[in-house]
């Protein structure tokens, strides 16, 4: 395994429609854990491969440190509700900005066997599976801020 670079505004590849993944193999494998490596590295909840310059439609989410999630050409099918918050991106380090998302999504995705599944999520987990989709259709968060970017350390809560 190991820690990739995380591409940044500004580069290309992160504004490209990613391929469909058709197979698995070893570089796919080792592609999957360098993601889940270099995400928790970078202290992030989420990683998309054309974030490490990858053009495939493969993300991983950990919202709570603990669940590793894995989505291989993932589909939205169905969201519900909404919810605001501030959003944040490795790809855009030290910046964050409101956003509206669903409250509720629920994908189909494969995992590393290429087995077909669904999952549901709500709040956090809904926030970061639907940034990460995003990803993989060349969406940067940005695009959808409400009211402009703000620096990161100034969104620290007071007691």
């Amino acid at each position: 395994m190991a820690i990739r670079n995380i591409r940044e505004i500004g580069d290309p590849v992160l504004n490209k429609n990613c391929k469909e993944v058709k197979e698995i193999n070893r570089r796919t494998l080792e592609l999957i854990d360098d993601m889940f490596e270099t995400m928790y590295e970078a202290d992030g909840v989420g990683l998309a491969a054309p974030q490490v310059g990858i053009l495939k439609r493969i993300a991983v989410v950990d919202v709570t440190g603990e669940d590793p999630i894995l989505m291989i050409n993932p589909v939205i099918l169905e969201t519900r509700g909404q919810q605001s918050g501030y959003e944040g991106c490795l790809s855009v380090p030290g910046k964050s900005g409101l956003v509206t998302r669903p409250d509720y999504v629920k994908i189909q995705a494969y995992n590393e066997e290429m087995e077909l599944y669904e999952l549901e999520g709500t709040e956090m987990l809904a926030r970061a599976i639907c940034h990460e989709i995003e990803h993989l259709e060349g969406h940067l968060y940005v695009e959808r801020v409400e009211g402009g970017l703000v620096n990161t350390e100034d969104l620290v809560e007071e007691d």
